[in-house]
């Protein structure tokens, strides 16, 4: 166990939890609502520091991240545990696990395995980052130190505090939005009291300088409505900018949710339609591989720049500086392309 940051104590040795949206007040021997956050004593303590439950490399288009470090490969690592209840997680066999398991894997081990695995940096994914915030924290930190960048793959329901904290170390995140970011879907089929907090999460990141990246899952007959999904196109063009990638993912069938389909391609291409007429410069169809909304074109030419088939970079047509060929416009990639060839994902454990 490792004492948690970010808390504070409170009467009759209750404490206040201060990492995510739901400020968790919890009682002398209770855990958060994540369940891996324990108050003993007055003294919260976080359950899995150093415990990964899994370890991987990927790409970094997995993440997705499409205008970071292209071609980059990752370790991803991650907990059990998490501070939403999604109905459709694909990894729900984890971020749901009530028992703390996982394998010994501290910050160290985690960074000298980046490195001996060819990886340019470390995501912090698969379950919800912020509930291992710790070990994240501190894992970031010494990645920073020999040169490896750090990207989360998050729910965003991080308190303002704990995107301060973390922003030093913190390059890139992804931030998964699901049913458009419509309130009743969210307490329906995520017990998620309020959506109000990614986006002051969101608004702080980005004050923070981290590169953004928004996804937003579109369920059928309950979560694909293109009202919301235009509402939340144009809060990212008002608040992030209109370049911020925002990548619409089909939808397929898992844990309580196996009886609605998949995503139907046409719901998926009006969405995408939707998104683009109301500004957003780079929309992206992600879980369809081979669509041409994969690619990346310019936004002032429509020349393509960036071909993809998944997680794959088939083409690279950019100039150095990261500029249109054809009419010079400025394409906000951070990072550079790794050329190094496509990552298969594979799992350390």
């Amino acid at each position: 166990m490792r004492e948690a940051m970010l808390y504070e104590r409170l009467k009759n040795k209750e404490v206040k939890c201060n990492l995510c949206g739901r400020r968790c007040v919890i009682k002398d021997g209770g855990t958060g609502f994540c369940l891996v956050r324990k108050n003993e004593g007055g003294v919260l303590y976080s359950l899995v520091y150093g415990k990964a439950i899994s370890a991987c490399v990927d790409p970094i288009e997995k993440k997705p991240l499409s205008h970071f470090n292209p071609g980059a490969s990752v370790m991803s690592i991650a907990t059990v545990g998490c501070n939403f209840r999604c109905q459709f997680c694909d990894n729900w066999m984890i971020s749901q696990e009530k028992q703390i398991s996982g394998r010994n894997f501290p910050p160290e081990e985690v960074v000298k395995a980046t490195r001996d695995n060819g990886c340019q940096g470390i995501s912090y994914t698969y379950t919800e980052p912020t509930i291992f915030f710790e070990y994240a924290y501190e894992t970031a930190k010494l990645a920073h130190q020999v040169g490896f960048f750090n990207t989360f793959v998050t729910n965003g329901y991080m308190t303002p505090e704990a995107v301060k904290t973390i922003a030093p170390y913190l390059d890139a995140a992804t931030v998964d939005f699901k049913g458009g970011g419509d309130p009743d879907f969210y307490k329906t089929f995520s017990l998620v009291p309020s959506v109000d907090p990614i986006f002051e999460c969101l608004k702080e990141m980005k004050r923070q300088g981290i590169h953004i990246e928004i996804t937003n899952l579109v369920v059928p007959k309950i979560g694909d409505s293109i009202d919301h999904i235009v509402k939340l196109a144009l809060w990212i063009k008002e608040n992030l900018g209109a370049d911020t990638p925002f990548h619409l993912l089909r939808f397929h069938p898992d844990y309580k949710l196996t009886d609605i389909p998949s995503t139907p391609i046409q719901t998926l291409e009006k969405a995408y339609a939707a998104a683009k007429s109301v500004g957003l410069n780079f929309v992206y169809i992600g879980n369809v591989p081979g669509h041409p909304a994969e690619n990346t074109y310019c936004p002032n030419c429509n020349e393509l720049l960036i071909k993809r088939f998944s997680f794959e970079i088939t083409k690279w047509n950019l100039t150095k500086d990261m500029r249109c060929p054809v009419c010079g416009r400025e394409i906000p990639i951070k990072g550079k392309l790794h050329p190094s060839g496509y990552a298969y994902p594979y799992a350390l454990f």
